[in-house]
């Protein structure tokens, strides 16, 4: 008999709302979006974001009203539901998925419900940023007192399972629900359009165009790449930054005051239009240095497209997606090291274009289509 899930969430997020769709063919869900609002305003990117795929459509859903004096996910008193215990309970499931501990109202659900109903977690968290101290005692004591109010979690990849086993979760606690992204989406053929973008930022065909995507900010560690690139001091050879934030305008100063013409900037582009930006590139870097750069969704996307990927040793996805074939690893803060990554890699369009290749198959392993049959052949056993 099909099972009832009872999804908790924050808001609509446009790596989730693809999943809700796809559950909801397997089971009966319902979402409680706790956040009980659309943000608009995302701080990252320093602007109004409104997201140009569908977020709520094919699924059952609610938004629950949200007391907070403050709100938002951005803090853990930034979500009170004075009502979701009563509505979950309406809804009447078998199981319940929360994504996230760290808002209030989810915590409180998490103790409600544990040892009455089914509690599933789903959180991409790794030790990656850890550091030694009486901080980190304290906190693995909290963790191993939060992991205790749930059933099983389903996690993403090597560094997350790390994670769950250090705060106490057992082996038969733990189901491998990969991370994931439309790849469908990001590998059809955009050829044409990718062509027109790069004419349009007078590259030529035979250059090398690497990217960055994201958001402009310290833990994504943008000006380390600049730094890198303008080591290699070659003319076929160009970055793109796309996106928005904190960083940009230094960015662009340091850009403006060297005089690189072979740097280019673009604004924050719209999920229907990344996979032309991704397949335009001939490598995607991520150099971030943390902390919390727990997965690196970008780099799924960049090898759904079929490109070569570089990211920093911080980024959580690496240990699982990057190896010699599909691009590289580097050490995060290093320049030395990223520089001589970004040597290695761009010294042939051949080796990029084998990586990306190799990058396209490896991704194939993760994707909606095997964390949604993880979830749910779980649940419904």
């Amino acid at each position: 008999m099909t099972k009832k899930l009872a999804i908790i969430s924050t808001h609509p997020i446009q790596y989730y709302a693809p999943i809700f769709r796809l559950l909801d063919n397997k089971m009966d869900i319902q979402v409680f979006y706790t956040r009980g609002d659309v943000p608009q305003y995302d701080h990252g990117f320093k602007k109004n974001i409104s997201w140009d795929i569908p977020l709520t459509d094919g699924y059952t859903y609610e938004f629950l009203e949200n007391t907070a004096k403050d709100k938002g996910s951005h803090h853990f008193k930034g979500i009170i539901n004075p009502n979701a215990i009563t509505k979950i309970n309406d809804f009447k499931p078998d199981a319940i998925l929360i994504y996230g501990w760290a808002y209030q109202s989810h915590l409180k659900i998490m103790r409600h419900f544990k040892g009455k109903i089914l509690i599933y977690f789903r959180g991409d968290s790794t030790l990656i940023d850890q550091q030694p101290g009486f901080k980190n005692i304290l906190r693995s004591i909290f963790l191993k007192w939060v992991y205790q109010h749930i059933d099983t979690a389903f996690y993403v990849g090597t560094a997350n399972y790390a994670y769950f086993k250090k705060y106490g979760l057992k082996e038969k606690q733990l189901v491998f629900a990969p991370h994931a992204i439309d790849n469908t989406r990001f590998s059809t053929d955009r050829k044409d359009e990718a062509d027109q973008l790069r004419e349009k930022l007078n590259i030529d065909k035979e250059d090398i165009l690497i990217l960055f995507a994201g958001k402009l900010e310290p833990k994504k560690d943008p000006e380390l790449l600049l730094d890198a690139f303008i080591k290699l001091n070659s003319t076929n050879i160009h970055l793109l930054f796309v996106g928005n934030g904190v960083l940009e305008e230094q960015l662009k100063a340091k850009v403006k005051n060297d005089h690189l013409e072979n740097v280019l900037f673009m604004d924050f582009q719209n999920q229907t239009q990344m996979p032309v930006v991704y397949q335009a590139c001939d490598l995607f870097c991520l150099p971030s240095k943390g902390p919390g750069e727990t997965w690196g969704l970008a780099v799924n996307e960049a090898m759904a497209a079929g490109k070569a990927v570089l990211v920093s040793d911080k980024v959580g996805c690496a240990s699982d997606l990057v190896t010699n074939h599909t691009g590289a690893i580097f050490k995060s803060r290093d320049l030395a090291d990223l520089s001589q990554k970004l040597i290695a890699l761009t010294k042939d369009k051949t080796i990029l274009k084998i990586n990306g290749q190799n990058a396209f198959i490896t991704i194939q392993n993760w994707s909606f289509e095997q964390q949604i049959n993880a979830i749910s052949k779980y649940v419904n056993s």
